[in-house]
């Protein structure tokens, strides 16, 4: 059955039409053969829309002019291809929460296609999902046309990331190596606001936490903790260095206890060795990580999570700079409300408190318009910068507005402050 599916990437490509929707597996499980290829069919189709987020490659099919008309990008996350791309018009978002977004699309338009990857067959049959799980099974389960990329690249990962081979129309082979993300080195200001979220995470604590420098930063503050537990959208390295260091244990846990629990690997190579057929990882849908209720049935769960600016009264943008859109709300706001449902849970926004080599505030008297806020006000509890903690839940604006402006940096705090009186925030 295997063999008789595996068919040069041309031939698969032919299985696509005109106004068809495909529907492409993410992150390191981007089906890049398939994809860089998708441009030789331009002649053949129009109107293809093509449904990703956090596009790592840039690929012909929406990155040249010519093939507007031709091929349309949905993206729900941008990344730096779709924004670079976007004033072709050919990429457009969707706002979307990412634990909803499979139900809402398959309620708004079913797939014709499915693209995606995934490692060797085992002798039962099943391939597995490897990497991502965040929409993938939801997809192939109601696309008329599976393609997969079958790569012994890709780590067997546990947990609801199996696929029959039946359930497979054509196969493409290859061992291209797969993605991966080297952990940043954090700097001194990403390591004073890793010390500050990591005195607000105790023992004990069920954690999620993303990709980037202060995550780097708080990780290695973390190393002194016991029997941390995670449950995160994302599984990076440095997750694993707290793994390694005895910091992060999951025995504590209260759901999936013993279990790392995950939708989205990325990272290096060593973190692809650890979890590949790793009993102790588990991959599941992201309409079951990153869901605010299944969150929050975690006891002590603290999530921390980035922004790209804050307003005085705490309103939360992570996805825009001003009305130009810089990447999507994901699982932003589903991890912010579900630690907050949680027994003994947080929820953390951390930031640098300047932008532009510090001539930009990222705290501001209101947004300029067009800003997206990605989680409203009464959704805000911890904020944290360089220059120390802001507690927002429970407190009035004229309480927000000064917790705010004694972290934000010096330089602005006074510009901030007349500002607050002037417009009368507090």
């Amino acid at each position: 059955m295997y063999r008789s599916k595996v068919v040069p990437v041309e031939e698969a490509l032919q299985q696509i039409k005109s106004n068809d929707e495909v529907v492409c597996s993410l992150v390191a499980c981007e089906p890049v053969t398939l994809l860089k290829n998708l441009h030789i069919i331009k002649e053949q189709v129009k109107n293809v829309s093509v449904v990703s987020a956090f596009m790592l490659g840039n690929y012909k099919f929406f990155t040249e002019p010519e093939m507007k008309g031709h091929f349309f990008l949905n993206s729900w996350f941008y990344s730096d291809a779709p924004r670079a791309a976007h004033d072709l018009e050919t990429v457009s978002y969707v706002p979307m929460e990412l634990h909803r977004f499979s139900r809402a699309r398959l309620g708004y338009r079913r797939p014709n296609v499915f693209l995606g990857c995934a490692s060797p067959m085992d002798e039962h049959g099943y391939v597995s999902l490897s990497l991502c799980t965040v929409i993938e099974k939801d997809f192939i389960e109601n696309a008329d046309i599976v393609i997969m990329e079958i790569n012994p690249e890709f780590p067997r990962t546990l947990g609801d990331t199996h696929v029959h081979i039946s359930d497979i129309d054509y196969i493409v082979e290859t061992d291209r190596e797969i993605p991966t993300l080297p952990s940043p080195e954090p700097g001194d200001i990403e390591i004073a606001i890793g010390s500050y979220v990591a005195d607000l995470i105790e023992d004990g604590s069920t954690i999620q936490i993303g990709w980037g420098g202060i995550t780097a930063a708080v990780a290695l503050a973390l190393r002194d903790k016991k029997d941390l537990g995670v449950h995160s959208e994302m599984l990076t390295d440095s997750i694993l260095d707290l793994y390694e260091a005895g910091a992060v244990t999951n025995r504590r846990k209260t759901l999936w206890k013993d279990k790392f629990i995950t939708n989205v690997v990325f990272g290096t190579r060593r973190l692809y060795d650890f979890v590949d057929n790793n009993l102790a990882v588990e991959m599941h849908r992201g309409s079951v990580v990153n869901n605010p209720h299944i969150i929050g049935q975690n006891h002590k769960m603290v999530s921390v999570n980035a922004a790209l600016e804050m307003d005085l009264t705490g309103q939360c943008c992570a996805e825009s700079i001003g009305p130009r859109l810089f990447s999507g709300t994901g699982g932003h706001k589903e991890f912010i409300i579900g630690s907050q449902r949680s027994e003994g849970g947080k929820s953390i926004v951390a930031f640098h408190s300047t932008a532009k080599r510090g001539t930009v505030s990222r705290i501001v008297p209101w947004f300029e318009p067009g800003t997206v806020v990605t989680t409203s006000r009464v959704d805000i509890d911890y904020v944290v910068t360089e220059y120390g903690v802001a507690h927002l839940k429970g407190r009035s604006l004229r309480e927000r507005t000064q917790e705010l402006i004694n972290i934000a940096h010096p330089d602005f705090r006074d510009y901030l402050a007349s500002e607050a009186r002037r417009h009368h925030i507090w």
